[in-house]
């Protein structure tokens, strides 16, 4: 069943209307629905129900819902993912599956060793079209929310916001040089529900020892004796927390 969003709360046996022009058209055009064909709505205070429409109107589409369905797929921790610019549609690849793994929030970082550099005036145009995907990839993962995406044109702007977090952790791959591997699994352990953590990754080059310096009350950590691609490495620490947080509790 086709899943959407409506940023309104739930209210069961009562009419809500779609107004989102894309998932308009997706139901009009691309699902090709009618009226009594019924849809899942994700709504503001992450409720899930069963809604069946009702009538297409000009504007929008009207819904009645029909039955609670709700299921919890969010992490228990909200980890937010700060990462440096990346190649080509690589970034793109990583906030969408990163999304399908439980991410609350990322933060886009024109990082020292970037290649790739976001030209102002496109600013606003990339981050639509990054927040597109981020809602298409909740809504077929079945996320209970959307995370957003913002832009800093440096780690220092990342460093001036750390204290909203309760843990920082930081991916140098120095840190597996040197063979530590013990910081991600301790902190796993220790979190609880409902704590915020922010995880930050370089780009292709890695970050620089000065961004690095930026972070000095966070914890390093290592994402295991094999460096990582820039692309994998936000995975890796995903899937890591959420066995550890998820499967093992």
């Amino acid at each position: 069943m086709q899943r959407y969003f409506l940023l309104e709360n739930a209210e069961l046996n009562q009419r809500f209307f779609l107004h989102n022009n894309e998932d308009i058209h997706h139901i009009k055009n691309v699902m090709r629905m009618t009226v009594d064909d019924e849809i899942i709505i994700t709504f503001n205070d992450q409720k899930s129900m069963i809604c069946k429409i009702i009538d297409f109107h000009e504007q929008n589409i009207e819904v009645l819902t029909l039955e609670d369905t709700t299921r919890q797929t969010e992490l228990p921790v909200e980890i937010s993912i700060a990462s440096g610019l990346i190649k080509g549609d690589k970034y793109e690849w990583m906030i969408q599956k990163a999304t399908e793994m439980g991410a609350h929030y990322f933060i886009a970082v024109q990082s020292e060793r970037s290649v790739v550099k976001l030209d102002h005036k496109k600013q606003s145009k990339k981050i639509d079209r990054w927040q597109k995907i981020i809602k298409e990839a909740s809504e077929q993962s079945m996320r209970l929310t959307i995370p957003d995406i913002r832009y800093m044109s440096n780690f220092n702007s990342v460093c001036d916001i750390i204290n909203e977090y309760d843990y920082v952790l930081i991916a140098y791959e120095e840190e597996a040089k040197r063979g530590g591997t013990s910081n991600l699994h301790q902190i796993g352990s220790n979190l609880k529900k409902g704590q915020k953590v922010l995880i930050i990754f370089g780009p292709e080059g890695g970050l620089s020892e000065k961004e690095v310096a930026l972070f000095e009350d966070g914890y390093n950590i290592s994402l295991g004796p094999r460096i990582l691609r820039a692309e994998t490495a936000p995975l890796y620490a995903l899937a890591a927390l959420s066995y550890q947080l998820e499967l093992m509790r």
